[in-house]
């Protein structure tokens, strides 16, 4: 137990103090918000989820879409009708099919194609009479998929009962995708405000403080939305919906845990200061520095995506930079202007009283703290024992999940593609665009025709001095097999010299979209490691601790991915990890879980310039757990609001983001990094100078027992 002394009246120290400051701060936010907040509404008009726009333009099926949409008439969306009855087609059933494509042909006339010959009857009866079928191409000026489908599905309403007919086909599966995606930013807004709401209640216990983090944050977040909208108009980069919903995720999430580390140092100094000008000045120097080496450190792991080649991962980092950065402004600015202008009160009920004598009490965190000095090596190795058990998960199904089992409920496009490969299965996979020159055109799709997976090749149209080949490969859409099918048909188109063929289509753009996101893993990972590695560094004034911090993180990272996994496979049933889901989930819980490590490793070196390191350890896990523990709730709170929307993705990154958050603050940080704090010793602030023996205080051998000295290494 500690006694403090404080002096009984005190003046602010120069003009950071000054009663005009918070006004003038105020009035300061209150005029960009005048200016940003209009523009935070059209950051949704900048949105795309488009392949073109997310691959790379070096990809093959980006120049397959690229030419497409040069080409007279432009794009088209291709959607399968898919006719069925279990006790067969009956005559009624085909005139009915025949009636329906005659008029939505008539309705969406196909977009015109010089010397194209007739290939026969639009409409096909299947090999068991029990289906029909007919695909519909719609051109893209007649609207977007979403916008399509819909009036589609209604326009083949009247039929025979019991004719059954699902509308597939790879623009409908994206208008059901992009159907997903309609007002989730403002359902994760909105959900994402009731759970910080809630969480903050529960911590404050104040029926006023709650709401102040709340506005600051909200605040930051719209001025984050107006601030990547300017960078879109500006520099071009890509925001798709999963970024634009990352983004509210992120500045919720570690600017309420900026809120609670403030309040937390706030609420300190206000029991040894009475002028509350005075205490938040002392509070942010003593919570500052570790908010701002965290808000760098997220910071700098988001903006090695750049070096990515995909447009979305490329496109996340300044995206989410940019939310990091509003939230830092905002919560070392707004923020304690606010506090500052509503005083002591703000805090009702448990107003916190300025007294001479102030006593520390151990509290729980004390503890813990005291049971792990007793049993370093117990909470070590149970610890890593623990996480150990977590990792064995990653021997379980991380395969790559198919787009058609992206959805938590599978909608008509999806149940269409399982009908069409049971009545059609030489259909029964998603087609493949080949372009080539007009005099290669038969010989190419000779070549395909006899490509091993291929069911069936279809010579289409002239145009533009190019001709079009649909292929249909034999196996499911985003199987192991049709991708194999994709790169024998590229493989040999690409040996016809003088063809210029090229292969894409909607699982070209997938396969090309998971071999891009591998290659980039290979190379944000490493890069990641070592930036967050020097930024620990340069905070910490050593190379131990975070070469110690760095490892338990990603044991971390290990431990949240095999339990999630666990999770996907056995209980939840998913066919598979989203191939976007271990570089987010990587960067995420590397980036954000080493900012509990931060807050605790800081406050440690800062105790242990007084203390020593083992009280110094003791010291900050008693002063920092309940505030950390709480900013780990709320971070995983957030990312979790990610797993209410209907998307498996999604589900996957909210899961494993908020496990891991949660796994980093309530065993790592509080449990692990002391105990081998406390089994390193002084050594663990090598080559600082507290890693000498004369830097700790004179206390510090009185402070230790006889057994606990050659387990500091002394």
């Amino acid at each position: 137990m500690s006694v403090n002394a404080a002096q009984p009246r005190e003046a602010p120290p120069g003009r950071l103090a000054g009663r005009w400051v918070p006004w003038l701060v105020i009035g300061l936010w209150v005029a960009l918000a005048a200016v940003m907040v209009p523009l935070s509404g059209k950051l949704s008009s900048v949105t795309t989820d488009r392949a073109v726009d997310t691959l790379p333009a070096s990809a093959e099926s980006t120049k397959v879409a690229a030419l497409e949409d040069s080409l007279p008439g432009g794009e088209d969306n291709t959607f399968v009708f898919v006719y069925h009855r279990a006790g067969g087609m009956t005559d009624a059933d085909r005139a009915t099919v025949e009636r329906h494509y005659t008029t939505l042909a008539g309705r969406y006339p196909p977009k015109a194609a010089a010397g194209e010959d007739d290939e026969g009857p639009a409409t096909r009866l299947s090999t068991d009479g029990k289906a029909m079928m007919f695909t519909l191409d719609v051109n893209t000026t007649y609207g977007a998929p979403e916008a399509i489908v819909g009036p589609l599905r209604d326009a083949a309403k009247d039929r025979p009962a019991g004719l059954e007919l699902q509308v597939t086909g790879p623009a409908a599966i994206d208008g059901d995708m992009d159907a997903v995606f309609d007002g989730i930013d403002l359902q994760v807004f909105l959900t994402t405000v009731i759970v910080v709401t809630i969480l903050l209640i529960l911590t404050y216990r104040s029926p006023v403080l709650w709401f102040i983090p709340l506005v600051v944050v909200g605040a930051a977040s719209l001025t984050a939305m107006a601030t990547v909208y300017l960078l879109v108009k500006g520099f071009g980069i890509v925001v798709n919906d999963q970024n634009s919903a990352l983004l509210t995720i992120l500045v919720f999430g570690v600017g309420t845990d900026y809120a609670l580390l403030l309040i937390a140092r706030y609420r300190e100094a206000l029991h040894h200061h009475e002028n509350v000008r005075v205490a938040m000045v002392h509070a942010l120097r003593g919570a500052a520095p570790a908010i701002v080496a965290s808000a760098a450190t997220v910071v700098a792991g988001l903006l090695c995506l750049l070096v990515a080649d995909l447009n979305s991962t490329s496109g996340l980092g300044p995206i989410g930079a940019a939310g990091i950065l509003c939230a830092l402004v905002a919560m070392l600015t707004l923020f304690p202007a606010v506090l500052v202008v509503l005083g002591r009160r703000v805090f009702w009920p448990a107003i916190p009283r300025f007294s001479t004598a102030v006593q520390d009490k151990p509290g729980l965190w004390g503890r813990l703290g005291a049971a792990i000095s007793r049993r370093r090596w117990v909470a070590t190795l149970g610890s890593l024992g623990v996480l150990g058990v977590l990792a064995i998960g990653l021997t379980g199904n991380t395969g790559a999940l198919r787009e058609q089992d992206q959805f938590l409920s599978a909608p008509e496009s999806v149940t269409g593609f399982t009908v069409l490969r049971q009545h059609f299965p030489e259909l029964g996979g998603q087609p493949m665009t080949i372009y080539t020159r007009p005099a290669y055109q038969e010989r190419v799709v000779d070549i395909v025709k006899r490509t091993p997976g291929v069911a069936e090749a279809v010579p289409g149209q002239t145009v533009g001095g190019w001709a079009d080949i649909s292929v249909f490969p034999a196996d499911a859409p985003d199987t192991a097999a049709e991708y194999d099918t994709i790169k024998r048909v590229r493989a040999a188109v690409h040996a016809v010299n003088g063809a210029e063929a090229i292969v894409g289509g909607p699982s070209a753009e997938n396969l090309d979209t998971e071999v891009t996101t591998s290659r980039d893993e290979k190379r944000v990972i490493p890069l990641v490691l070592a930036v967050v590695l020097i930024v620990l560094g340069l905070l910490l004034r050593a190379i131990v601790a975070p070469l110690i911090l760095m490892a338990t993180v990603v044991v971390s990272f290990a431990a949240a991915f095999g339990g999630s996994v666990f999770v996907f496979d056995t209980i939840l049933g998913f066919e598979g990890i989203d191939y976007s889901v271990p570089l987010l989930a990587f960067l995420f819980l590397v980036a954000l879980g080493v900012d509990y490590n931060i807050f605790l490793a800081s406050r440690a070196r800062e105790e242990t310039v007084r203390l020593g390191t083992r009280e110094g350890m003791l010291k900050a896990l008693s002063a920092t757990g309940g505030v950390i523990t709480s900013a780990g709730l709320v971070l995983a709170a957030t990312f979790a609001v990610l797993a209410t929307l209907p998307l498996v993705m999604l589900i996957e990154v909210g899961f494993l983001v908020a496990f891991g958050v949660l796994l980093d603050a309530l065993l790592v940080r509080s449990v692990l990094v002391p105990a081998l704090t406390l089994l390193i010793g002084r050594r663990m602030w090598w080559p600082s100078r507290l890693s000498r023996p004369t830097a700790e205080p004179p206390n510090e051998q009185a402070a230790l027992t006889s057994d606990e000295e050659p387990a500091l290494q002394r």
